[in-house]
Formats: C-alpha cells, sequence, structure tokens
C-alpha cells in the first residue's frame, strides 16, 4: 500500500509539472526534462561560458527563449524592444530571484530591495550624487589618480607586462570611501589592504553558486563546496567588518561635531560644500525613524562594491583596449592635450572632463563590449505581453546586455572596437534608433545611480595615465569571465612608457 501511494504521489507530480510547464509551450526553448526542467544544461557552464551559452541559446531560439529551472520559468531576451518594455515601467521593477543569492552580503540595499524599501532609500541617496556634489568629488578623483601614476612610473620602461587592474581597484577604493564614506583608508599607500581580495573572492563564489544551480541550495553547498563555504563566509565576515568599523567611527564624528559648543561650518558638515553618502544615511529617517546600523551596512556594502569593483573592472577593459589600439590613443591624447593643456600636473576641474567628448565615444564603445552588469533581472509580479507572447506573473526574466549589444543587427563589425560608432548616436542605428539597445548602466526607475559618477571618474583617470604614459600592446588578450560583474580573468595586462610630448600628431579629431 505504501509503495502504491508514493508511485501516486509521484504521479501526480509528474503530471501537476506537466500541465505548468505546458502553459509556455508557445515560447521556444529547450525540451524540458520533467521536475527537473532544463538544469542539467547547465553542467559544466563555467564563469568564462555563460555569455557563450547565451548566444547560442539566442541562436538557436530567437531573441526570447525560455528556460525551466525545476518549476521556476525563465525568460531570456536580448532584444531592444522587449528590453524597453521591461525597463521603462514602473510595472516591472522587483529584481531576479538569483539576486537573492547577493543577500548575504548586501542584505536588502539598494541594488537589491524592491517595492517600499527601496523607493525610499532611493530617495533618500538620489540627491548624494547631484551634479553640484560630484563637481566636488572630482577633485578627490584627481588626487587620487596622481596617487596611481606616482605607483605605474616604476613600470613604465616599455618593456615590462603589467597587470593594471590590481592598481585600479585600490584607487577605486581610495575614491569611494573618501568621497562617498567620507573615510581615508590609504588603499594605494597600503596595498595589502584585505578588502579588495574579499571582494574578489566573495564574487567568484557568489557568481560559481548562481551558474550551478544545484549549490543555491544552502545545505547543499555547505555539504559539498565545503572549502568555497569556508571562504565565503570568512570573506563575508572581513567585508562586514570593514563597514561595520567606518559607520561607527563615522557616526561618532558626526555626534561629535553636532554636539560641539561652536557652530558648525558648511564645510565642517559637508551641508553645502560635500555631504558624504554615510552622512546623509546616517542623519536620514524613513517614516520618522533613523536608520539602525545594518540599515546603514546595506547600503554601505552596496556602494562600496557597486562604487569600487564596478569601476575598477570598467577601466581595466578601456584602457587595455586603448593600448590596443593606437589609432583610438592618439585622438585621446590630441584631445587631452586640446583641452587640458600640456601641464602634466594642472588638476582638472568637471568641466575640463565635460569636454573630453572623444573620451566619452571611447568609453561609450568600451561599456558596449564589455558591459560591467552583462544582464540583469527583473521578477514579474503580473502577467506581460512580450511580443505578442503572453509572460506568466512569478516568470524570472533575465536580459543579456552583452549579447544585445554585440548584435549585428545594431552594430555592425559587432566585435569591432570603434569608438567612431557614437560620435553622432542619432545616426548610429540608421533611420531607427532603438534606445533601449544600448544599457550598460540599465535604463528606466531602476538605472544606475552613480552613472555620473563613474563616468567622471574614469575619465579623470584615463586623463591622468594618457597624460603621462603610452600605453602598449604587451601581455595577454583579455579573458572576460562573469563574476557578479564582468571582469577579465587574466586582468588587464600591458606596456608603459613615459609621454612623449615632443611628438607632432597628425592624428584628427
Amino acid at each position: 500500500m505504501f509503495l502504491e501511494l508514493i508511485l501516486l504521489l509521484f504521479a501526480l507530480a509528474i503530471l501537476a509539472d506537466y500541465l505548468l510547464k505546458i502553459r509556455c509551450n508557445d515560447i521556444p526553448g529547450p525540451r524540458p526534462l520533467p521536475v527537473l526542467g532544463n538544469v542539467l544544461l547547465y553542467r559544466g557552464i563555467s564563469q568564462a561560458d555563460i555569455t557563450d551559452f547565451q548566444k547560442r541559446n539566442c541562436q538557436k531560439y530567437g531573441p526570447l527563449y525560455r528556460l525551466w529551472l525545476f518549476n521556476q520559468l525563465n525568460i531570456v531576451t536580448c532584444d531592444p524592444a522587449d528590453v524597453e518594455v521591461l525597463l521603462s515601467s514602473t510595472k516591472y521593477i522587483k529584481k531576479n530571484k538569483f539576486y537573492d543569492m547577493l543577500k548575504i552580503w548586501l542584505g536588502t540595499g539598494l541594488l537589491v530591495s524592491n517595492g517600499h524599501k527601496w523607493h525610499s532609500r532611493r530617495k533618500i541617496i538620489t540627491p548624494t550624487f547631484h551634479f553640484k556634489i560630484l563637481e566636488q568629488f572630482v577633485e578627490i578623483f584627481d588626487q587620487q589618480g596622481t596617487v596611481l601614476v606616482k605607483k605605474l612610473e616604476q613600470y613604465a620602461d616599455g618593456k615590462t607586462v603589467l597587470d593594471v587592474n590590481p592598481l585600479l581597484c585600490l584607487m577605486a577604493l581610495d575614491i569611494i570611501t573618501e568621497t562617498a564614506m567620507g573615510t581615508k583608508v590609504n588603499a594605494q599607500t597600503y596595498p595589502k589592504l584585505p578588502y579588495v581580495p574579499a571582494v574578489i573572492n566573495v564574487t567568484d563564489v557568489l557568481s560559481q553558486r548562481i551558474l550551478n544551480i544545484w549549490q543555491r541550495i544552502e545545505c547543499i553547498f555547505r555539504l559539498f563546496s565545503p572549502i568555497e563555504a569556508k571562504l565565503l563566509y570568512a570573506n563575508l565576515k572581513l567585508l562586514h567588518d570593514f563597514t561595520d568599523r567606518i559607520i561607527v567611527e563615522r557616526r561618532a564624528a558626526l555626534e561629535q561635531k553636532l554636539t560641539a559648543t561652536e557652530p558648525a561650518t558648511d564645510t565642517e558638515l559637508g551641508v553645502k560644500r560635500r555631504m558624504a553618502l554615510l552622512d546623509v544615511l546616517l542623519q536620514s529617517t524613513i517614516d520618522g525613524k533613523p536608520l539602525s546600523n545594518e540599515d546603514i551596512r546595506e547600503e554601505v556594502d552596496t556602494f562600496m562594491f557597486e562604487g569600487h569593483d564596478t569601476t575598477s573592472n570598467a577601466l581595466t577593459f578601456c584602457l587595455h583596449l586603448i593600448s590596443r589600439h593606437p589609432t583610438v590613443q592618439a585622438k585621446l591624447f590630441e584631445e587631452i592635450r586640446e583641452v587640458l593643456g600640456d601641464d602634466k600636473e594642472r588638476p582638472v576641474a568637471q568641466r575640463d572632463l565635460i569636454e573630453l567628448k572623444y573620451m566619452d565615444c571611447v568609453i561609450k564603445e568600451s561599456l558596449r563590449l564589455y558591459p560591467t552588469a552583462p544582464f540583469i533581472g527583473r521578477n514579474l509580479e503580473e502577467d506581460v505581453n512580450l511580443r505578442g507572447k503572453l509572460i506568466p506573473a512569478g516568470t524570472n526574466i533575465t536580459i543579456s546586455i552583452y549579447i544585445m549589444q554585440r548584435d549585428p543587427k545594431y552594430f555592425p563589425e559587432p566585435d569591432t572596437f570603434r569608438p567612431e560608432r557614437f560620435l553622432n548616436e542619432s545616426l548610429l542605428l540608421g533611420e531607427k534608433l532603438y534606445p533601449y539597445v544600448y544599457v550598460p548602466f540599465s535604463a528606466g526607475p531602476r538605472n544606475c545611480i552613480g552613472q555620473k559618477y563613474a563616468i567622471l571618474e574614469m575619465k579623470s583617470i584615463m586623463s591622468k595615465i594618457l597624460r603621462h604614459f603610452e600605453l602598449l600592446p604587451l601581455g595577454e588578450e583579455l579573458r572576460p569571465i562573469y563574476s557578479i560583474v564582468l571582469r577579465s580573468g587574466n586582468g588587464g595586462q600591458m606596456g608603459l612608457r613615459p609621454r612623449n610630448y615632443d611628438a607632432t600628431s597628425t592624428v584628427e579629431i
């Protein structure tokens, strides 16, 4: 009798699974197995393989296809028309369930949160990236860029192969802690600071768990991957301890200033000059209640990660590409000389960086080829119609930015680094411009809040490096891998040579 009951339950489970999956048979995709769905397709998929995996599926099933992970329907799209529907609406702002993997690190900060919490936090944080505030930050970009250039001088012999990524990570960490946290950690001066390798370890393990469906289950992960689990939680503790210390120290310093007998000046509290993101969080309330240290740590961890890891990797890809394209580098240098002059030590202001128009094109083209977030996700809370196909509520949607931005339908010679394609964006796609085909910072209500900050930082550091050095095509080519963000598995290898200002350039802008 017991065996018959088990068989009956099993048969009912198979029937329920069949009825669930048959609803979406009109959406192309690989044939799912009973119960398991398409989980087995992910066997052997590494961090370096995931973009090729998505590309093969797009070629086989079209720009919108389905995958079943057990009983969870997943839709992948690389069609800008679908992307516009999903990103432009205020209805589809809930993050995909794979973001849940980040909660053990980032809590439910701005990147992961939804609903009222996301709206209220976004409202608090948005003013800290106002262009007047960014103008103050450019000074710090320039100062930390000067420290970086001094570090690079020892490698500028024209023959040493340098991986520039670790140095860029330390520089970006110094910038984000000083601008957003109001704290100096002097990472470039003390490069053994464990924060940077801890971020790399955490993102590597978490990305492996996202790709390995079974490892998403906590008990299975701890049981069958004990070494990775130990590495993950040890590094998470290090990251949380680091941010907790910054919060406690900054809260104490702020309270001391607020209770001082002499009146505080605008410069002291940064009310008009520069108020760090952390100070804003420390003084903010939501529904009449101040944010707890845990609330604040969620946002600090989020911005520490997004403000240093994403920017340093974007810079790595961009500088590497410049080193392999001498004509592009020559045009950049000519523009830099035209805007900033020949004084390599002259500090730059925000208005100078805005004038570097060709550099904008170079950065845009680099982000087209190597978007920091190669794919982003949404979870549907209601049914949505995409190109005549009904996608049911509860579906996880993945937008493959990496594949879309390399589609030859929209970008001729898609794998070629050609910044000139962005000189006149209205002509980029011929007669019909698809505004959602290029979204390296996402778009719509949940676009990247720090995108202007990131672009200004990149322009400041790139102009500083190119004023001092010529980048040479030495070392290995890039090996892009998925590690929550897109990074190069072998860093950004190149050579450096002191910049010669006496050589006459014949390159036209």
